[in-house]
């Protein structure tokens, strides 16, 4: 999203043009993105030529359908969020010099009053349109809270959209076709490389409206109002759902360059590991609230789950001292026989009642996890995963297989069912970790000499011996000894990397 009059003046204010700085700035995204480990199909600017010409065919369809006329606008401007706002949503204050000045109440930041000739988008005309999608859709925005927040904005007052600037203020976007004293609003551009990327206007069928946007809370307006009734509008339907997420607090304080709390996500890779910070993010982002951020909370939370509780039970399921043939043991039925009320379970074999409460959670776990991974709340899946080791390393330590006699024969069958149990459900840990924490994940399911092919969670079974089938891992050789499937992390020394803000 390249466009508009807050990149015009930033690249003025730095000394460039718009073009250099945003290929500096693309340049930062792409490599955040590569050190973050986050892949994509494509990555767009709307700088590109392809975006240019699905803009403009876009406009065409609005023109041709009626949707746009000319009209004279005038209201308070604010730049950096590229919108106008009505008087309901601005407060006042003094600016640097003590003057008075309006400034948005949601951001802070001024807006300035401006009055021009623009072609209007007859938004007023959807309201209805709009009402019946989201009713017809309840899951269309989510988490609920966001789809409540739409509904209720269709209530209000919903004017005409100025959808498009004066030429000679804003140069820096995609002139109106037909009409080059006009440049094309910078939000009707950015909203169409949803799109662009997809082919429009020849090949997008293939994946449109089957597209589900990620956007932040502070553009819902944007996503949920504005563009699917510019879609209706283009004779387009809404994307199938847009997933809504909040913002992370500093020590219950917003980030801002002026507070100097900024947290620079390449500091934390190098300080927590990129699988480390990627778990503390999706473990404690909530995306219907803000969630706050601090250093210890990093810490903690990973040398608990990753460290000791992930980690610990590779360990010890897979010690020499406990399996000195480093195989995957063999399942016995006699030990662990299946049942079908496990608290009807006494005297028939040696596993407990929370033995095979461990089974069934551990057997429910996949399904659970994609659910929760469809349906946008990763905290959720890793809480479950989270509650699954847990139980497994109470697992471990109730049956103390560190001291049954290798010598007698009932021992070490037992002996091979704990390790084969602990090992089949870290089987299913790694294969259910993979987006989150591909290093680690990959690790852990090498030592388990789980193949490439035999990671996918479309196959994914858990225990096949209990329930009497064949297990393809029962008597394979472990993969290599990797060492600590994750070093523990040092309380951090006090700020230590928060950018400063004259770095920004």
């Amino acid at each position: 999203d390249e466009h508009g009059l807050k990149i015009q003046q930033a690249a003025a204010a730095a000394g460039t043009s718009p073009a250099e700085l945003c290929q500096r700035v693309s340049g930062l995204f792409r490599r955040a993105l590569t050190q973050a480990a986050v892949s994509f199909t494509d990555f767009i600017r709307t700088s590109e030529p392809r975006h240019r010409r699905a803009v403009c065919h876009f406009w065409g369809a609005l023109q041709d359908g009626g949707a746009l006329y000319k009209g004279c606008y005038e209201g308070w401007y604010c730049t950096p969020e590229e919108c106008f706002l009505p008087e309901s949503q601005l407060g006042e204050r003094r600016d640097a010099q003590g003057r008075p000045c309006k400034v948005s109440l949601e951001t802070g930041h001024q807006v300035h009053w401006t009055k021009e000739e623009n072609y209007m988008f007859r938004l007023s005309a959807f309201r209805d349109p709009l009402r019946d999608w989201l009713r017809d859709n309840p899951h269309a925005i989510a988490p609920d809270p966001f789809y409540q927040r739409v509904l209720g904005w269709l209530e209000e007052d919903l004017p005409d959209l100025s959808v498009s600037r004066e030429r000679s203020r804003l140069q820096w976007g995609i002139p109106v076709p037909s009409d080059p004293t006009q440049t094309i609003y910078v939000w009707v551009d950015a909203l169409v490389n949803y799109l662009s990327v997809v082919g429009y206007p020849e090949t997008h069928g293939e994946w449109w409206p089957a597209a589900h946007h990620v956007v932040g809370k502070d553009i819902l307006k944007f996503h949920a109002v504005y563009w699917p009734a510019l879609l209706m509008a283009a004779g387009l339907a809404p994307p199938e759902r847009i997933f809504v997420h909040s913002h992370w607090t500093v020590r219950g304080q917003k980030m801002s360059k002026s507070l100097g709390n900024v947290i620079d996500p390449a500091a934390c890779i190098g300080q927590y590991t990129l699988d480390g910070f990627r778990y503390f993010l999706l473990r404690q982002g909530v995306p219907e609230r803000d969630c706050d951020y601090y250093d210890e909370k990093v810490v903690k939370l990973v040398n608990s789950e990753l460290a000791d509780a992930l980690g610990g039970l590779l360990n010890r399921s897979t010690a020499l001292s406990i399996n000195p043939s480093n195989t995957y043991p063999c399942f016995s039925e006699s030990c662990f026989p299946k049942v079908l009320d496990y608290r009807e379970a006494k005297g028939l074999g040696r596993a407990s009642a929370e033995d095979y409460e461990l089974v069934a959670s551990v057997a429910s776990l996949p399904v659970q996890v994609a659910s929760y991974f469809e349906g946008f709340q990763i905290y959720k899946a890793l809480e479950c995963i989270a509650l699954c080791v847990r139980q497994t390393n109470g697992f471990f330590q109730r049956h103390k297989p560190w001291k049954l006699d290798r010598k007698d024969p009932a021992e070490q069958l037992w002996l091979d069912t704990i390790i084969h149990v602990a090992l089949e459900c870290l089987r299913v840990y790694g294969t259910l970790l993979q987006p989150v924490i591909p290093h680690t994940a990959d690790r852990l399911l090498s030592r388990l000499a789980v193949e490439p092919e035999e990671r996918a969670l479309s196959n994914l079974t858990f225990l096949p011996r209990y329930d009497g089938k064949p297990c393809p891992f029962e008597g394979r050789e472990l993969g290599p000894d990797t060492g600590v499937l994750f070093h523990r992390l040092e309380k951090p020394r006090q700020h230590q990397h928060q950018v400063e803000s004259k770095k920004l």
